[in-house]
């Protein structure tokens, strides 16, 4: 009986598996069930890494750029709406935003929004546009910035390595069920982990580049 914990794409392998058992295609079967965990495997271990690419381009560095405040959640009609639904936002200048609402009822809103938030940074506006002006940041700033994206770095290792241990715990149940060989099995196993070897590297080379772009005076 088939008992594992599964995510909905193992329940998926498992009821093509079926079909192909009820055709005697064995060999067949065996192929679709490790291509089908694999892929589900990329598929959420890449949801890991945009994670981090988003989380990181939200973190301050020496240059303005628009994605520090593009998703940051603005109140709006009661629902938290990304910024960039609501307005523009340019940078006239290296250390400078500007941000246009398309309603300017929402100026106030938004003003708050960057104010309560994490990045540290006064706005001013002039009735219609928000101005936003990134101080140089300090050495010790930089530091705390760098220890906040190790901290994000390890986080998203973490999940990788979840997906891993989720995806590995499903082959090994479907060769106790019989469903693929020892074989398949050990396959199966050194593919997967060539697969989070990869996405591990990408997660340091994420974090490689965003550091760089903290320390670049």
């Amino acid at each position: 009986m088939f008992h594992m914990c599964a995510t909905s794409g193992s329940l998926q392998v498992f009821q093509t598996v079926q079909e192909l058992r009820s055709q005697g295609n064995s060999a067949l079967q065996e192929d679709v069930v490790i291509k089908d965990i694999l892929n589900d495997a990329e598929s959420r271990m890449r949801g890991a890494i945009q994670v981090l690419h988003d989380d990181l381009a939200a973190i301050r560095t020496g240059r303005a750029s628009p994605s520090l405040v593009e998703k940051l959640p603005i109140e709006y009609y009661g629902a938290p709406t990304p910024l960039m639904q609501l307005a523009s936002i340019s940078v006239p200048e290296p250390r400078t935003l500007t941000i246009k609402p398309f309603d300017g009822t929402t100026l106030k809103a938004i003003e708050k929004a960057i104010q309560t938030s994490e990045l540290g940074l006064n706005p001013n506006n002039d009735g219609k546009v928000i101005h936003l002006n990134l101080p140089p940041l300090t050495e010790e700033r930089r530091r705390d910035l760098v220890k906040h994206v190790n901290h994000r770095l390890e986080e998203a290792r973490i999940a990788v390595r979840n997906i891993r241990r989720d995806s590995h715990n499903d082959m090994r149940d479907f060769e106790k069920e019989k469903l693929i060989s020892e074989d398949e099995l050990e396959r199966g196993e050194a593919e997967l982990q060539k697969l989070t070897d990869r996405f591990i590297e990408e997660v340091a080379e994420h974090g490689k580049k965003k550091e760089s772009e903290i320390m670049e005076v």
